[in-house]
């Protein structure tokens, strides 16, 4: 037990070291796994290898590569004019169209790459009397809803490593409970910070103003915001979305999409059916070979957009994911996840332990990563599970969005660029709420999803 008890002790410095100096997670979990798969547990390093997740690495890889096409090309960026200039003229559907809108762009394999409404929805917040409070709630409501499609980062790291233990966890449920998971949170956003008022409420010149993207924000470098911002605000303009700060000009009549545009979108909307009608057929859809197989045609049509696009591949994530796994995979062969297992098994009943391996992981992912801690407690969750007094579908998916939905704190990123993106002196209030708010999510979201899926499961 001693060397078990070691080797947890070491996983969890690995995570402390890299936070407290700043490196990144991946590169010290793989050297950590070699060095304690080998030296503490006996393996060799071909053993330890074969741990690291490939079916998880082709997912990211064909997924951010899709998508990256899709960015680079302009397509993205088109979609979200478009979107933005037919919402319509009612403030009280504004919060709800940039949920939508962050889902969408959070779908698309990189849940950050939803931060590029925040500089948008924030300043249009505050010219038509909306509560930032309740914009930002939206938006990062619409981020993590939106990061548990198949298509996306956590959606991808939790139903795959589910599915590597034998869980069958179903993507589109997934992302149906993060979706409604989310959407109640909007719903209690809007009672608590006076979105119903907003009802009655017509803008005065419809979206005649509507802000640039900035050209200089702290949002962090992710696939989707590597080539710069004003590049980004000049093709929304021409889209036909009018600048702020520029009242009375008129906007310029919006350019129909070209031929790669018009392709990217048929194949955007081809991967999403291909996946649908695969699982309600009771098929098992690799999305991410799917997504290299559309990326292929988008390729040979724009080589430009193609080549751009393998730059903007996550391998940053791949090798978080990879090394956090790879570890996992050592503590599993050296018997400490079992060792998890029973001792959570001896804390009580095992709903009140998936309370609080929920509440363990909303705690932790408002200070750190949610993509780390997503890698890490699910394969330290499936114990649990494997008595069969609860559904393990159920709380891998609770586990998930539990861990995703406290990244509005001001300590996570999300929340982080939420408060950069409003005014100096709305920035005391804002962050005060946003931390209660994050934090009471480590409360309501345990509760609210092991009593929505976990109990009705297990009955």
């Amino acid at each position: 037990m001693g060397i078990q008890i070691a080797a947890l002790v070491i996983f969890v410095g690995v995570f402390v070291v890299a936070s407290l100096r700043k490196v990144h997670i991946g590169v010290l979990m793989f050297a950590a796994a070699a060095g304690v798969g080998i030296w503490m547990a006996g393996m060799t390093i071909e053993k330890v290898v074969a741990g690291f997740p490939v079916g998880i690495l082709v997912l990211l890889v064909g997924v951010t590569y899709f998508f990256a096409i899709a960015q680079a090309n302009g397509t993205i960026d088109r979609i979200i004019g478009l979107a933005i200039s037919k919402v319509g003229d009612r403030a009280f559907f504004l919060p709800l169209a940039f949920f939508a809108l962050t889902a969408g762009i959070s779908a698309m394999g990189s849940p950050l790459a939803g931060l590029v409404m925040a500089p948008i929805g924030m300043p249009l917040a505050k010219k038509y009397k909306i509560d930032r409070m309740l914009m930002g709630i939206a938006m990062g409501s619409g981020l993590s809803a939106g990061a548990f499609a198949p298509t996306s980062l956590f959606g991808i790291v939790t139903y795959g490593t589910a599915r590597a233990a034998g869980i069958g966890l179903d993507p589109l449920v997934l992302f149906t409970v993060a979706l409604g998971a989310n959407l109640l949170l909007v719903a209690a956003a809007y009672v608590l910070f006076g979105g119903f008022k907003l009802l009655n409420t017509r803008t005065a010149d419809g979206f005649g103003n509507l802000p640039r993207f900035s050209t200089s924000r702290p949002n962090p470098s992710h696939p989707f915001e590597r080539d710069g911002n004003a590049a980004r605000s000049q093709r929304v303009v021409a889209h036909g979305v009018q600048v702020l700060g520029e009242p009375g000009a008129a906007a310029p009549a919006a350019e129909k999409m070209n031929r790669n545009q018009i392709i990217t979108v048929l194949c955007m909307a081809g991967l999403v059916l291909t996946v649908s009608v695969m699982a309600l057929l009771g098929g098992n859809p690799d999305i991410g070979i799917l997504c290299f197989a559309f990326a292929s045609v988008l390729t040979l049509c724009d080589p430009h957009s193609g080549k751009t696009a393998v730059s903007k591949i996550d391998w940053s994530t791949v090798l978080l994911v990879g090394g956090i796994i790879t570890f996992v995979g050592v503590l599993q062969t050296m018997g400490a996840v079992a060792l998890l297992g029973k001792a959570a098994a001896g804390a009580g009943t095992p709903l009140l332990a998936a309370l609080v391996i929920c509440a363990i992981g909303g705690l932790v992912s408002a200070f750190a990563s949610t993509t780390g801690m997503l890698a890490a407690l699910v394969p330290l969750a499936l114990p649990l599970v494997a008595s069969g007094d609860i559904a393990g579908w159920a709380v891998i998916a609770a586990l998930g969005v539990c861990s995703s939905i406290v990244d509005v704190s001001p300590f996570s990123t999300v929340g982080a660029t939420f408060v950069a993106t409003v005014d100096e002196d709305e920035r005391p209030r804002i962050t005060r709420l946003l931390t209660r708010w994050g934090l009471s999510m480590v409360v309501v979201g345990p509760l609210m999803l092991v009593g929505a899926l976990v109990i009705p499961a297990s009955l």
